[in-house]
């Protein structure tokens, strides 16, 4: 008897495997098929028109739940944070003025079509706070938690200190718990890599498990170092900083645009989603998700998923290429994978304990669209187990229009999704259906 059950386990194994094999997505999971880079005189250009939610529509969820605008109305929200006593934080913001990006017919295009994807909104530069929740699923309250800020994003509380990282600087303020909003002048702790390019402008922060170091996420100033190496320094990376000190030093480094950061439950892994590179492509170059490991080098710009060279960027670094790690996991190519949560709570079914869910911004630069939508990855002993798994869809609607676009994730403290739309202005929140 004992033989028969080890051998439908095995067999049980086997099935999972090939259902696994059987329905990964192609440019998704630990081992994406990489095609060969396609070379683009015309880059693609797609961008989904903005046609913004109507009415009582709203996006698709899975089976067995329901979603309800938690907050609506709102300008450009892209961040997300949960503060301990259930208060949430959402960064309303946009691109600083960056006078160098938009030089050029290249940059002239990109900011028409940035208009046209519904991101062309002058910056709110502030942070709202949302607390409580009616039989609706609506916010109770909403006020202006901070603002003047400079191009807000990533938010983190250790203590009674609240660290924003904005454009340009990770700023440190005062907080004290149940505060709804905070006018104390905020001290400057760590300059980051600002203008007057600031490519990718979106700095994300995140506090260790015991408090004592922040990560910090600093995006490149190009697509392929087509404005010069010494244009990204600093850049392109993960930043340790050390709190009682002060002292910060390069963690990661060759992430092109790194943006969600989240410690894995099981395994306490810092693991962040990075944008990869365009212009190669449809199906080139991956998005994905991966375990940071301290010191290691992701590539960025010499080489792609590893150590598959660019061609493009002058002069090589065949030295740099040899050091460069491949990630744990692609989420396809030109989706836009921006958010990224862990799960850790109780209120989702056990099979989505510790399992990451990630909000795709979705492609502005590929035919057919891709992204525009928030998938989960199962993970079992701290790594991915799975193909990803639709879980808020519909953002686009059946002519292509963007109703919205989803970009952070964060789970509230009843263990509700909470996912910002910076198109539709909304957060939604995802719970199980009572």
């Amino acid at each position: 008897m004992r033989h028969l059950a080890y051998v439908l386990t095995l067999t049980a194994l086997a099935s999972a495997s090939l259902a696994h094999a059987q329905t990964m997505p192609s440019d998704f999971g630990p081992s994406p098929a990489l095609p060969s880079p396609e070379k683009q005189l015309i880059p693609t250009v797609n961008v989904a028109p903005v046609q913004r939610w109507q009415g009582n529509t709203r996006p698709t969820v899975a089976a067995g739940f329901a979603i309800s605008a938690y907050a609506s109305g709102l300008d450009h929200p892209r961040w997300l944070y949960v503060l301990p006593n259930g208060d949430v934080l959402v960064a309303e913001t946009n691109a600083p003025p960056k006078p160098e990006d938009g030089k050029g017919i290249k940059g002239a295009i990109m900011q028409m079509q940035m208009k046209k994807a519904g991101a062309g909104t002058t910056s709110a530069n502030r942070i709202s706070l949302l607390r409580g929740i009616d039989a609706n699923g609506v916010a109770q309250s909403r006020t202006v938690f901070l603002q003047n800020l400079q191009s807000p994003f990533g938010m983190a509380l250790v203590g009674n200190d609240l660290y924003i990282a904005n454009a340009d600087a990770l700023v440190r303020f005062p907080y004290q718990t149940g505060q709804t909003s905070i006018t104390a002048q905020g001290t400057k702790v760590m300059d980051l890599p600002g203008g007057p390019i600031n490519h990718h402008w979106t700095k994300n922060v995140v506090a260790s498990p015991d408090g004592k170091f922040l990560y910090v996420s600093v995006g490149s100033n190009s697509n392929v170092g087509e404005n010069g190496i010494a244009a990204e320094k600093g850049r392109a990376a993960i930043w340790q900083f050390e709190r009682a000190t002060g002292k910060a030093r390069l963690y990661a480094s060759g992430l092109r645009n790194a943006n969600g950061m989240d410690w894995q439950p099981s395994s306490k892994l810092l693991w962040t989603a990075v944008n990869e590179r365009d212009e190669l492509g449809n199906e080139l170059v991956p998005d994905y998700m991966t375990s940071v490991k301290d010191g290691a080098f992701y590539g960025w710009p010499y080489s792609y998923y590893g150590q598959h060279v660019d061609t493009r960027v002058k002069p090589p670094r065949p030295d740099l290429v040899a050091k460069a790690i491949a990630p744990d996991y692609a989420l396809g190519a030109h989706t836009a994978s921006l958010g990224l949560a862990f799960y850790d709570s109780k209120l989702f079914p056990a099979r989505y304990q510790g399992g990451a869910f990630i909000g795709q911004h979705g492609s502005w630069n590929r035919k057919p669209f891709s992204g525009y939508k928030v998938i989960f990855v199962p993970f079992a002993q701290g790594v991915p187990s799975g193909p990803p798994q639709d879980f808020v869809s519909g953002f686009l609607d059946a002519d292509g229009h963007a109703q919205g676009r989803p970009v952070g994730v964060a789970v509230d403290k009843a263990g509700a999704l909470l996912v910002a739309d910076d198109v539709g202005n909304v957060i939604w929140r995802v719970a199980p259906v009572k």
